[in-house]
């Protein structure tokens, strides 16, 4: 087996059922398995997967228990020698798959490769990123943006001084879409059960350089991904109220608490 697709599913069952198809519809000579791990316990997703895609791995948990937790348990089940760990509302364009293996077998140096991640409108998503410091996260919800030094730290956050043309080395890039080596997974661990969700991906990316590994972003592999800034909803103090937010705070908190030693700089 070359990949193990592993989906963490939370109340996403149509998208669940359009990444599968999105797979599905892929002309790849590589083969691969698709587990589809549900935090939501929805029966109508097991009804679904039984009816359309028998062939998938359904496995119910009893209860949410976290975006990490539910990778893990997928991680631990792949059989395939690569694991892509894949958000439902990724969408696989053609050659995707390909692109991201490829690279992977010919560089041993590389620990885990992404996709570019394009708007349902075409348009490239953030979601590549430097590794932020303490302050990053105030900065990117309070009115400081404008401010030369403030604006200059976000901008080297957001990597915007790099081109990417060709696979480009990147500090960390969100969970939505990852393909590593069933190895790695199990040479550095599992991911942190911490965090809950959010920064599980920075975590985990930051102990890939740490092992020694590298983190690379493909531009030639693209994937659609209808992502929602949730936790960004609102700015400010205003945020607070929102539980997605204090979930990403709570995250935040957890992150440079293990992680403070590279985080107390401020970078730009």
């Amino acid at each position: 087996m070359d990949i193990s697709v592993v989906i963490v599913n939370y109340k996403t069952k149509g998208l669940v059922r359009e990444c599968i198809k999105s797979f599905k519809l892929l002309k790849t000579s590589l083969s691969y398995e698709i587990i589809v791990v549900d935090n939501s316990i929805d029966p109508g997703l097991k009804e679904m997967l039984q009816q359309r895609h028998p062939d998938v791995m359904y496995v119910p948990l009893k209860r949410n228990l976290g975006l990490s937790k539910g990778n893990n348990i997928g991680f631990s089940l792949a059989k395939g020698n690569y694991i892509l760990a894949c958000n439902s509302d990724i969408m696989a364009h053609e050659g995707a798959l390909d692109a991201l293996h490829t690279h992977l077998e010919e560089n041993q140096h590389v620990g885990l490769v992404v996709p570019q991640l394009l708007h349902p409108d075409g348009l490239v998503q953030q979601s590549y990123f430097h590794f932020p410091s303490i302050f990053t996260p105030a900065l990117r919800r309070l009115f400081l943006g404008k401010l030369p030094l403030v604006k200059r730290h976000l901008d080297w956050f957001l990597m915007k001084d790099v081109e990417f043309r060709e696979p480009t080395p990147i500090d960390w890039a969100i969970a939505a879409c990852w393909l590593f080596r069933k190895s790695l997974f199990d040479h550095i661990g599992t991911m942190d059960e911490r965090f809950f969700l959010y920064l599980e991906d920075t975590d985990w990316c930051k102990r890939i350089w740490d092992a020694g590994f590298q983190v690379h972003y493909i531009p030639e592999s693209r994937m659609t991904h209808l992502f929602k800034r949730e936790s960004a909803q609102f700015q400010g103090l205003l945020a607070l109220r929102d539980p997605l937010t204090r979930i990403h705070v709570s995250s935040g908190i957890k992150y440079f608490c293990k992680h403070w030693k590279t985080a107390i700089s401020f970078k730009h």
